[in-house]
């Protein structure tokens, strides 16, 4: 069957080609109700416009990348959902790409991406390496940096600081009474940010003379499965431990296994302590400690730049937004 073509539409809404056109993409100065006999007709007649036709006239798509480095958990498709909503009702559509946390793979990623001319582009993190911060400062498109305040952004910076974090929940666990700490940790190398709040986390127990009696550390990506191995050889090695802190959720509910296997009460015994806040942890048979990030929150403000930004309105207000995770599980 033939495709309608946009001719048709106005036609069908009794306008000229060019405003079914300015009304098919959303431009301001089309009243309300021009726009909307034209989207009823472009309805009524299953029409779909031509948007790589559009970019070569205008040197720009409606598409808005979107870099992540997983998908293997929660966390980011509550941000890539907070991201689709706030981008609801723009015109405007994201696309994404997964990294695996592999910088030359988020690299050849976001180069792909940019030849296709998009509007703007959302990456995780601030510590692209310099031949990637190079795509992203010549894209003269509007860059939003998500999840992370840990060092310099190129242009708009959504999230929060991981090194504070880190911080943050040593100093709750060791006024919750905690003296004795273990870590366990994945992919440190890669997933940066853990490392930056075991870092955090660390520079706490040296300011209270104290350490990380043991660690476990793989570098595998994290998985229930990994946090439950590593914390079993960590207990066999050390097994009065009184507090281990985990790279993620993920890890810290395998430690909860681990420890219900072992005998060990939690958190009578061992305080175990996460990060994320994910929904799963509320259905564990035993409280465990973590930092609830607002992932789709985040998602929702850098829509809101882009769409500012995209606008072109001048001022866009704050270019740098911080959260700060909730510590929930200590003492609740």
């Amino acid at each position: 069957m033939r495709k309608p073509t946009l001719e048709e539409v106005a036609i069908e809404a009794g306008v000229s080609k060019m405003t079914a056109s300015r009304a098919l993409r959303g431009a301001v100065d089309v009243s309300s109700e021009t726009r909307g006999r034209v989207l009823a007709a472009a309805t009524r007649m299953n029409y779909v416009g031509n948007r790589l036709a559009l970019s070569l006239s205008s040197q720009r798509t409606n598409l808005v990348a979107v870099v992540v480095p997983s998908m293997s958990n929660i966390v980011f498709p509550e941000v890539l959902a907070g991201i689709s909503a706030g981008l609801d009702g723009s015109g405007m559509q994201a696309v994404f790409g997964i990294s695996d946390y592999d910088v030359n793979k988020e690299r050849e990623i976001i180069r792909d991406m940019l030849s296709w001319q998009p509007c703007a582009i959302i990456v995780t993190g601030l510590d692209q390496p310099e031949e990637t911060v190079g795509l992203l400062r010549h894209a003269d498109i509007p860059v939003i940096q998500l999840m992370d305040l840990d060092g310099t952004p190129i242009d708009f910076n959504v999230g929060l600081s991981h090194g504070a974090a880190g911080e943050d929940m040593a100093e709750a666990l060791i006024a919750a009474g905690r003296s004795r700490f273990g870590y366990v940790g994945s992919a440190l190398a890669k997933d940066q940010r853990a490392g930056k709040r075991k870092a955090g986390f660390e520079r706490v127990l040296r300011a209270h003379g104290l350490g990380f009696t043991e660690q476990r550390i793989d570098d595998a990506f994290s998985s229930i499965a990994l946090g439950k191995q590593l914390t079993t050889a960590l207990l066999a090695a050390v097994p009065d431990l009184d507090c281990i802190y985990y790279s993620n959720d993920d890890m810290a509910s395998g430690g909860l296994f681990a420890c219900m296997e072992l005998g060990v009460a939690v958190p009578r015994q061992v305080l175990i302590a996460g990060f994320n806040g994910l929904d799963l942890i509320n259905s564990l048979p035993a409280p465990i400690a973590t930092s609830r990030s607002p992932r789709r929150a985040i998602g929702e403000i850098a829509a809101q730049l882009v769409r500012r930004a995209v606008a072109d309105e001048g001022d866009v207000g704050e270019r740098t937004i911080k959260f700060k995770p909730t510590i929930t599980g200590i003492g609740d």
